[in-house]
């Protein structure tokens, strides 16, 4: 660990997740002196295990939310620009089932979805004839009718990582596997310790602290000394992967008697993701698996649309997280509220918790949470983030397809899927992997099929990769379509080249 112990930092951020990774992109942007520090790996938790979507939250509407609804849906116009390389736009087709929401009430709804908030990119919704329609063609035939809406699909642990990359090459310092150990309150500040994996402590100083642990808010509060004045509610969600279940580009959106809805997304070019469940989690526990009765219910659901049923010896992958939803003490699950509040406690020595959330309007989140951090510090810089590019962000017109194709035309040696991955993954910051190789050979050894060296050495360098799992799993998804001891195979490799300390 790198000595801090004689930097005076103005802001502490606790919390590699979305939120945290978003606050400290801001507050570097702003001129603060910034640490995050997280003690495992960025987006290992709730920000890696979400449904992917940037999305308004339709079903919001019915809640009567509409306020969060609004902001979201402005939020996912400006994520579409920022980072066209991880968010998409997509279609979502929902088959009507007139017994759980009427025709009228849907329309109702898809109506205020679209003029909500400003709609550059996205096209309007529209009712669809399933028997003349592709989208119908992979369902059973009772549904006939259904209403396509847009919303927008995003690579969550690679938005977390790019906040990441864009803070601290703005000046903040980024540590992971590095816990807090402990922050105790003085008259002028924040004493902080700190502990990496290799056991080496040290002890620093902010000016204020941000909670931003997801899951473990109130556990940190108390941890501190201080009394939470909110709750977190805390919902396992689970999610399938399966072979790809329908040709086409577009998602589904299916509603359940339950009134839960869950989605059919095409994923990783041969996948269908579905997902996702909620459950009510007791512990704030580090590792959530999902249970067979979540499989079910997600095997079930997906069943009883498509026209070839899904079972649980199709899954191949599954995932799930702890939603930190703030507590608004709606007996069902489904009417809790999926805004945020941020709790902010002292003046001379602040500290900001973050309760609640969701990925779509992180960045909003942390340009409130920064805008109220630097009035009590003194500090007065406007808000900028809502226009400017993530990593690899920066193309013309944010027009990611041609920007694609020119790299494309720039690498014709190279195979297309190699080239449509790292575009996707990188942006504009994949010459940094290319360069100007003329071939894959140029891109060193090719440790697992489609995995070059001079990738891993870049995630390594400049994106806090260390193990097998980080690469794999979380900076890509290449653990989907390799072979099953592709996690050990690289960390062999990791630790032949002494590039993962922990082996």
């Amino acid at each position: 660990m790198t000595d801090l112990s004689s930097t005076l930092f103005d802001l502490v951020v606790v919390g590699g997740g979305i939120n945290g990774a978003g606050i400290a992109r801001d507050a570097a942007g702003r001129g603060l002196k910034v640490l995050l520090v997280e003690r495992e790996d960025l987006a290992q938790h709730t920000s890696s295990a979400s449904t992917k979507l940037i999305h308004g939250g339709l079903r919001y509407l019915e809640n009567f939310e509409f306020s969060l609804v609004r902001k979201a849906l402005a939020e996912r116009e400006t994520l579409l620009n920022a980072a066209p390389h991880i968010t998409w736009p997509l279609r979502f087709v929902m088959p009507h089932d007139d017994a759980i929401r009427s025709r009228w009430l849907v329309r109702a709804g898809l109506f205020f979805y679209d003029h909500l908030a400003r709609r550059d990119r996205l096209p309007a919704s529209e009712m669809l004839d399933l028997s003349k329609h592709p989208a119908g063609s992979a369902l059973q035939a009772q549904w006939q009718h259904a209403f396509e809406y847009s919303d927008a699909w995003v690579d969550d642990a690679r938005l977390v990582v790019l906040n990441c990359v864009d803070a601290a090459e703005r000046g903040a310092t980024v540590l992971t596997r590095t816990a807090c150990t402990r922050a105790l309150r003085g008259e002028d500040g924040w004493q902080i310790g700190l502990r990496d994996d290799a056991g080496i402590e040290t002890t620093l100083h902010a000016r204020a602290l941000i909670n931003a642990t997801g899951p473990w808010v109130a556990s940190f509060l108390r941890d501190t000394g201080q009394r939470p004045r909110h709750r977190v509610r805390l919902v396992r969600g689970s999610h399938i992967v399966v072979p790809r279940l329908f040709a086409h580009d577009k998602a589904y959106l299916f509603q359940n008697p339950d009134r839960r809805i869950v989605f059919a997304i095409p994923y990783e070019r041969d996948f269908t993701l579905i997902g996702t469940t909620e459950t009510t989690h007791a512990t704030e526990a580090s590792a959530v698996h999902i249970s067979a009765e979540e499989t079910d219910y997600l095997c079930a659901t997906a069943s009883r649309f498509f026209r070839e049923p899904v079972t649980p010896e199709q899954v191949r992958w599954s995932f799930s997280g702890l939603r930190p939803l703030l507590d608004d003490e709606h007996a069902a699950l489904s009417r809790n509220t999926r805004d945020y509040l941020l709790e902010l406690d002292g003046e001379d020595a602040p500290l900001l918790s973050v309760f609640g959330g969701k990925i779509t309007t992180y960045r909003k989140l942390a340009e409130e949470a920064v805008g109220r951090i630097q009035n009590l510090l003194g500090h007065h810089a406007p808000d900028w983030t809502a226009r400017a590019p993530l990593p690899g962000g920066d193309m013309a017109d944010a027009d990611f397809a041609r920007f694609r194709n020119s790299l494309s035309q720039q690498h014709r040696s190279m195979p297309e899927a190699l080239i449509d991955r790292l575009a996707h993954a990188y942006g504009t910051r994949c010459r940094h992997i290319l360069g100007g190789a003329a071939g894959s050979a140029a891109l060193g050894e090719e440790i697992l099929p489609g995995l070059f060296e001079r990738e891993v050495d870049y995630l390594i360098a400049h994106e806090w990769a260390r193990t097998a799992t980080d690469i794999l799993w979380r900076r890509s998804k290449l653990g989907l379509h390799l072979q099953a001891n592709a996690t050990q195979l690289l960390d062999a490799w990791l630790e032949a080249r002494a590039l993962n300390p922990r082996s």
